[in-house]
């Protein structure tokens, strides 16, 4: 996966930061990418997105040979940016606008995936009122933003020690995904292009692998490749292929599954979602999966810029 004459010496916008509730993650993953596109060779503009973003894009002399988007959360990663670029005409990298927006919708990934024969935790979508008010199903169950990532504004009821979300604490809309909570494990797939690289296993020191846990050293264990038997490993990385290739995904993707194997016997695997832009920080899990099958972070990048598009 060495650079090609394809990807030497190009003018690379790296689109980060922006607005959403991911901001740091974004800015981080960024730096990453930019840093190592510049030992590659190549021409780096480090854009903080904002609301002039189409107008400063537009600006730049010589114009983006690529655009890499190192965005996370709402605006960067749902279809939003995704638009604004192909109507610039500038490739980009990542899925396209409808693959970006069906997989940051959850009801409608939830929706597709069960279509595609894959197993999702039960579930519906209830108003924020009625998630305040009382118990919308049997604890434990799991209360999330339909449009976020990142475990933003995840919340896990139990039996005794957390009720249901109260009305400050609730900043993500008016309407709420709820589902029964699956114990379990935590694996997590990485795909590349139309192939699944691997699945490793976090291990938490929380309830669940939140959004700490995620981005702070120590607050959660890497098992890669995941300690799985070779017939669940190779049904984890169908389900991790199959759900990107259902939502119709490019490039890089991360597909969250729960693995329930707690109640003896062969276990169950339910996908939780996809994330069409996962991140490309030092705690990342993309880069450590690809890592492990000998794929190198540089190389990665290389590959991601590479398989960059417009599509007209």
């Amino acid at each position: 996966m060495n650079a090609t004459a394809k990807t030497q010496g190009l003018n690379i916008a790296v689109l980060m930061g922006g607005p959403s509730a991911e901001r740091e993650v974004s800015l981080v993953s960024g730096a990453a990418v930019a840093g190592a596109l510049r030992e590659l060779g190549h021409t780096v503009t480090e854009i903080d997105v904002g609301r002039d973003m189409a107008a400063v894009v537009a600006a730049l002399d010589p114009k983006p040979d690529v655009a890499f988007n190192a965005l996370h959360g709402r605006y960067g990663e749902d279809g939003c940016i995704q638009g604004l670029l192909e109507f610039l005409e500038i490739p980009y990298t990542h899925s396209g606008v409808l693959a970006s927006a069906l997989a940051m919708d959850k009801p409608t990934a939830r929706r597709l995936f069960a279509e595609a024969g894959l197993r999702c935790a039960e579930g519906r979508i209830a108003a924020r009122d009625e998630v305040i008010a009382g118990r919308v199903m049997d604890p434990p169950y799991v209360v999330k933003p339909i449009n976020e990532g990142s475990s933003v504004g995840v919340q896990i009821v139990t039996e005794g020690d957390q009720g249901p979300p109260q009305a400050d604490d609730w900043t993500f809309g008016d309407t709420v995904l709820v589902e029964r909570y699956i114990p379990g494990r935590e694996i997590q797939v990485a795909v590349l292009g139309d192939k699944a690289l691997g699945a490793i296993e976090i291990r938490p020191e929380g309830a669940f692998y939140d959004y700490e846990a995620k981005y702070t050293e120590g607050k959660a264990r890497h098992l890669m490749p995941a300690p799985l038997s070779e017939e669940d490993y190779a049904q984890a990385l169908e389900f991790g292929l199959t759900a990107h290739m259902t939502l119709g995904c490019r490039g890089v993707s991360r597909t969250d599954l729960r693995f329930d194997d707690t109640g003896g016997g062969t276990g169950s695997f339910y996908v939780l979602e996809v994330n069409t832009q996962p991140g490309m920080t030092p705690l990342s899990l993309v880069p450590e999966i690809a890592a492990h099958g000998g794929i190198d972070f540089p190389e990665l990048v290389t590959w991601m810029v590479e398989d960059a598009s417009c599509p007209r």
